[in-house]
């Protein structure tokens, strides 16, 4: 008889939803209770302070959202741009093909640079396409800092200072939903003016709180559009409404309540570890990953190591393998769940998550779980390889720098 029940728990490696902490777990049981009551800003007001070291900002304003990272895309570009308006994008990967099709939904102009999956933005490319715009039409510059879907990461602050070089007032939006709370992220010194994060990423916590960090010129672009007929509609994402009812602790609409108290531990967790040991921590974990692929013969996505993502590695299977088996495979064999291939890398790839709440130990069960099911898959794989490579980097480089 087929056994009904699984013995231990699902090894959760893909990029998002990571892994939850258990102390985040603890502060989210909690009993309902009146969002409206006088005690209740004490628990949303230092939210609202202590996000903003995650985004590296003093001078952003922070709306809490309930809703994922697309919603808070949507946010951005409805609050600050108008019906016709162009934007900017580099297209290099299912997240940002996403955003490219919102904006266009939405009633925006979207001029696209398409550049080849497994690369990012080029900034040489956005500088030359602002100084073309003598007439100042483009009105944002959209970049996904992290691509998720093939495990690269663009340079924000290169892009920055092509906006500058250019002398180009446009907007500069980032969406750093795989990144923000994982990988540095300089949202003043970089000049972002909307920066986007989803709970179930860094912050390590389950999918539903999405987060925004506005510059000041992105608020008074926002609010000098107040009654214009031409501004892209906005009732639920309207930032007026909740930063009129945040400035008292509150918001306009019910919050999203055992996420904010889990919100608050987890950014308790961030100060305790801190963010430049966070960063490292992803790092070597990442380092670690792409030691186990070079063993195995295989190759990441990301062209460059230059492009390489210290979130998630996206890995390119042998011709003739398909890589939607090996995750299956994975998941129904060893309870390991992979992230999937998508669009135009379906099949191509599978991906590991090293994103959250993680260690060597946990890191390599994920690596030891892939290997076995490449083997099984028929992939030719030298069986121990990309454990013995990962441990050996493991054991040399610390997660956190003493």
């Amino acid at each position: 008889m087929a056994a009904t029940r699984r013995p231990g728990r699902n090894h959760l490696f893909i990029p998002g939803p990571t892994n939850i902490p258990d102390r985040v777990l603890r502060a989210m049981h909690v009993p309902s209770e009146d969002h409206r009551s006088p005690s209740f800003p004490e628990l949303t007001k230092p939210l609202f302070q202590d996000a903003k070291m995650v985004f590296g900002s003093t001078n952003g304003t922070i709306i809490l959202f309930p809703s994922s990272g697309t919603g808070i895309w949507e946010s951005a570009l409805s609050n600050t741009l108008c019906r016709g308006d162009t934007v900017l994008t580099a297209r290099y990967g299912q997240f940002s093909h996403l955003w490219v099709d919102m904006a266009q939904r939405l009633g925006l102009e979207v001029m696209v640079q398409d550049e080849e999956w497994g690369t990012g933005a080029d900034p040489q490319k956005i500088e030359e396409a602002l100084r073309a715009d003598k007439d100042h039409t483009i009105k944002a510059v959209m970049v996904v800092h992290n691509e998720t879907a093939t495990g690269v990461t663009s340079d924000i602050g290169a892009v920055r200072k092509a906006l500058d070089a250019a002398g180009h007032p446009a907007l500069l939006f980032v969406d750093g939903i795989s990144s923000i709370g994982s990988l540095p992220f300089k949202m003043d010194e970089w000049g972002v003016d909307c920066a986007i994060a989803g709970s179930q990423k860094g912050f390590m916590l389950p999918a539903g709180l999405g987060l925004i960090c506005i510059s000041p010129k992105a608020l008074k672009i926002a609010e000098g559009g107040a009654g214009r007929n031409d501004r892209l509609g906005h009732v639920y994402f309207a930032w007026k409404d909740q930063l009129t009812t945040n400035a008292t602790g509150y918001f306009p609409y019910t919050p999203a309540l055992p996420l904010l108290y889990g919100l608050r531990e987890a950014l308790a967790i961030v100060k305790e570890e801190g963010l430049e040991n966070i960063y490292h921590r992803h790092h070597v974990l990442a380092e670690a990953t792409r030691q186990a692929v070079a063993a195995w013969g295989l190759k990441p996505c990301a062209k460059e190591p230059k492009w390489n993502s210290d979130t998630v590695t996206a890995i390119l299977v042998p011709e003739g393998v398909d890589a939607a088996k090996v995750i299956t495979h994975a998941y129904e064999r060893y309870n390991l769940s992979l992230g999937s291939g998508l669009s135009k890398v379906a099949g191509k790839v599978f991906r590991i998550g090293h994103i959250g709440d993680l260690n060597e130990l946990s890191l390599l069960g994920a690596i030891a779980g892939a290997e076995m099911a490449l083997l099984d898959c028929g992939v030719k794989v030298t069986p121990g390889s990309g454990v013995a490579a990962a441990s050996s980097y493991l054991r040399e480089n610390p997660l956190h720098k003493a």
